[in-house]
């Protein structure tokens, strides 16, 4: 019998973006990144694949996740050749761009990621069949190619870690980090949800009754969405004392201690049951 990674039959859906508390918090861009990066890190290394809807911004986490797994390489069992990382790009994001850079993107990815473009409706589109670059594309595109996205992830990942997320400045119909963290809850997937920097996670953690509320809470699209959803319903292997510690610390170390304790939790769980 061969060995087997404890997490190579999970993929690891990564929700992030910058956070506007960061600074109140005392601490600035470098130190998500930081935090994307252990976390990411320490997930290829127990056999996980990383699944990411992002964009294509030069110096964003989606160009930082790529240097990363083709400096760590997954810890793949034997025979495993898939790459550590799966990327989706939504329909406004690759259509922003030239289609030869999007597919020479691809071709420089080989062996470290797969990238998927997907078409308005979340459906995968061949990289010889992207269209031209539009002049423009409209609000309504940004929302509808964003939520198919979203959907996609959901259905391909086996777990979520959220962190961040900005409130304000965002396209689509609320917050990204909102709508990927409620689809998730919604389809009863574990979620982890890091509030020790602040952000949409934050919000999201006062919402399920783990944090105390601030002073004056802010009010974004989609917010009371959450009302209904509780500790219990993160799903992800931990008790209500250990994400309420997840949901406090900004300490990178003890955060992906809880995260890689809840992920192996679940996969005992799953093998006792098979």
């Amino acid at each position: 019998m061969s060995y087997e990674e404890p997490l190579s039959r999970k993929a690891v859906a990564i929700s992030i973006s910058e956070s506007a508390d960061m600074a109140v918090l005392g601490l600035g861009k470098e130190h998500l990144r930081d935090a994307m990066a252990e976390v990411a890190r320490h997930l290829l290394a127990m056999g996980a694949r990383l699944i990411y809807g992002g964009d294509l911004r030069a110096y964003g986490f989606t160009e930082l996740l790529f240097e990363l797994v083709a400096r760590h390489r997954r810890d793949a069992d034997v025979g495993d050749e898939r790459p550590g990382v799966v990327s989706y790009l939504p329909w406004p994001v690759h259509r922003s761009k030239p289609a030869s850079e999007v597919r020479k993107l691809a071709t420089d990815l080989a062996g470290i990621a797969e990238l998927h473009c997907l078409d308005r409706q979340g459906r995968d589109i061949p990289l010889d069949a992207l269209a031209p670059q539009p002049a423009t594309l409209t609000d309504e595109e940004w929302a509808d190619g964003l939520t198919a996205m979203r959907a996609v992830l959901t259905e391909t990942a086996d777990a979520r870690v959220v962190l961040g997320g900005r409130v304000s400045g965002y396209k689509g119909l609320m917050p990204g980090i909102a709508e990927e963290t409620l689809d998730a809850l919604k389809a009863g997937q574990p979620v982890f949800l890091l509030g020790g920097f602040g952000g949409c996670a934050r919000d999201i953690a006062e919402e399920l009754k783990l944090v105390a509320p601030k002073a004056a809470p802010l009010g974004w699209p989609g917010r009371d969405a959450f009302v209904g959803f509780d500790p219990s319903s993160l799903n992800n292997g931990l008790t209500e004392v250990e994400n309420r510690t997840l949901v406090r610390t900004a300490h990178v170390d003890e955060a992906i201690t809880l995260i890689l304790r809840g992920l192996l939790r679940l996969a005992d769980r799953s093998a006792g049951t098979a």
